[in-house]
């Protein structure tokens, strides 16, 4: 014999159907996007509640198809609330190549005692760097070089030379600095991230996610001399004891960009980077209307002598804001 069911209770059935209602509403009004390990709130009509990030999708668009961009790895991030408004493939392995040299800077800028104190260039600060084909700022063994001096030096034309001898000072070798770099990388949530050097030579264990440096350029970017510096187009050095007149360095980021403008805005500031392994890579700020952006990409194929693909994805995808 088969029993009939028993009816449910009809209080029971009610008060499902009441939560299910306050959950579907809930998850309209608010949702939370993480990047890394940070949280950020993004509020709909004034009200707030919380849902599982991981299954979130960016709130904004950008009428630019990540698929049209010549980088395999993006990210889009709206500065001032780290909206993240594009990814594409945020979260898979790269290599930094010289976009290495943001955390290189901030982690040199927050451990210098004196920004305008001295530090003298060793022929160890120079080991490899040639033989590697490294990019140079073109200072020389032996020089006495202002620390700030030597920061613009990391940043603008991504010398080697600079990275070292800022390393050597700091912490006593490349080694040791380099231990830092990864401290930091942890402080910040970069769970993604392993550096081997400070300079952004290949090497297979020195790796990270365009996501990973969205959180380290978002955060370098709240120093202000790091800001300074990652804006900065050109910059003149003290005299120095191999230059008596100095040295000028010009942003690679600002040369490649030749004067293009964006629609409704400006590209502020930015890193390139490009190892063979890694493509050409670029970290860039921009102001479009009365926001500022931050755009990560890497991977583009092309080198120094080819169409610099990773700036034009910058121009496309920036004016693509500036359109709407």
């Amino acid at each position: 014999m088969v029993r009939k069911a028993k009816n449910k209770k009809p209080g029971i059935s009610l008060f499902v159907t009441i939560l299910m209602i306050g959950v579907i509403t809930a998850f309209i009004y608010h949702s939370i996007i993480t990047l890394g390990n940070h949280t950020y709130e993004i509020e709909y009509d004034n009200r707030t509640t919380s849902v599982p990030p991981a299954k979130l999708e960016p709130t904004t668009s950008v009428p630019i198809s990540p698929d049209k961009l010549n980088s395999p790895n993006a990210i889009l991030i709206r500065l001032k609330d780290h909206t993240v408004l594009m990814r594409k493939n945020s979260e898979e392995k790269i290599y930094p190549a010289s976009l290495t040299k943001i955390m290189t800077a901030i982690v040199a800028i927050e451990n210098l005692p004196d920004l305008k104190g001295e530090i003298k260039l060793t022929n160890s600060t120079f080991r490899g760097l040639y033989e590697a084909d490294a990019s140079m700022a073109g200072f020389q063994p032996g020089e006495q070089v202002r620390a700030i001096d030597l920061l613009y030096g990391v940043m603008l034309p991504s010398g080697a030379e600079c990275c070292n001898g800022l390393a050597d000072q700091i912490a006593g070798s490349e080694q040791n600095f380099v231990k830092l770099m990864n401290q930091k990388a942890v402080g910040l949530g970069m769970k993604n991230t392993k550096f081997e050097n400070s300079t952004g030579l290949h090497n297979a264990n020195h790796y990270t996610t365009v996501q990973d440096l969205a959180i380290l350029l978002s955060y370098a970017l709240k120093n202000s001399t790091f800001r300074e510096i990652f804006t900065s187009s050109r910059h003149s050095t003290q005299p120095t004891n191999k230059h008596p007149g100095g040295i000028t360095f010009y942003s690679t980021m600002f040369e490649d960009l030749n004067n293009q403008n964006i629609t409704g805005g400006e590209i502020l500031g930015g890193k390139t980077g490009y190892t063979d392994e890694a493509g050409l890579c670029l970290a860039s700020l921009a102001r479009v209307g009365k926001e500022e952006y931050i755009l990560i990409s890497a991977g583009a194929k092309g080198d120094h002598h080819s169409e610099q693909y990773n700036i034009t994805d910058a121009l496309a995808v920036y004016n693509g804001i500036g359109k709407r």
